[in-house]
């Protein structure tokens, strides 16, 4: 099966269960009474997206797909898949994929990797940021990166509270599409000071080839 026919089915299926309008407080409380690890997380709406796709490709897809290294993907369907959730009523138009070593590998050993990507318009946290404050008493409390983060002073960013989906769009990454892509946190250090590895970054604007097909909500 070729790669836009795979995305075609997946595509089927993620169309005719997805709901348009995600609810943060919802989306979060549903994550956790199904037991997903992923409920806690700041970024819901790509580990949301990601629950959403294990549950509804579930006999198609293997959840999770393959590892290299430290890294596995979402899922295996013929080729590694990642799900990834991006807004798209911002300035920014690039999307930090996954580890670049990761990805070269996985082509090498696959010929591809595919992205399934949700695109669409988020509402962010209030001046008094309520939904923050209601998620982090959910969670018992500030988390240790949380607390790290107020000993340093950092600025603290309002976190996002809904989603209304628009799109999923289906890419194909290629070690030609990995030519035309840059990289995110090459050169960081975590905490420990190891450094980070190296991530793909996709310029949604320059990947029209390897957009092979996308479903509308």
């Amino acid at each position: 099966m070729t790669f836009r026919q795979r995305a075609e089915q997946i595509g089927a299926k993620l169309q005719s269960a997805l709901v348009k309008d995600w609810d943060g407080r919802q989306c979060i409380l549903e994550m956790q009474r199904e037991g997903s690890r992923n409920w806690k997380q700041m970024e819901w709406i790509g580990f949301y997206f990601e629950f959403l796709c294990q549950r509804v490709l579930a006999g198609l897809m293997d959840t999770p797909g393959p590892k290299y290294g430290k890294v596995r993907f979402d899922g295996l369907c013929d080729i590694p898949w990642d799900f990834k959730a991006h807004a798209i009523n911002t300035s920014a138009h690039e999307v930090i994929v996954n580890d670049g070593e990761a990805i070269a590998g996985a082509i090498a050993e696959y010929g591809s990797v595919g992205l399934v990507l949700a695109l669409g318009k988020v509402v962010y946290n209030d001046e008094t940021r309520t939904f923050q404050a209601w998620h982090q008493q959910l969670k018992g409390g500030r988390s240790d990166y949380e607390v790290e983060r107020i000993r340093r002073g950092a600025w603290s960013r309002l976190r996002k509270v809904s989603f209304a989906l628009e799109q999923v769009s289906f890419i194909q990454i290629t070690d030609t599409t990995l030519v035309k892509c840059g990289c995110f946190q090459s050169g960081f250090r975590n905490a420990d000071g190891s450094p980070r590895r190296g991530k793909v970054l996709i310029d949604l604007e320059s990947i029209d080839e390897e957009t092979m097909h996308f479903v509308e909500f």
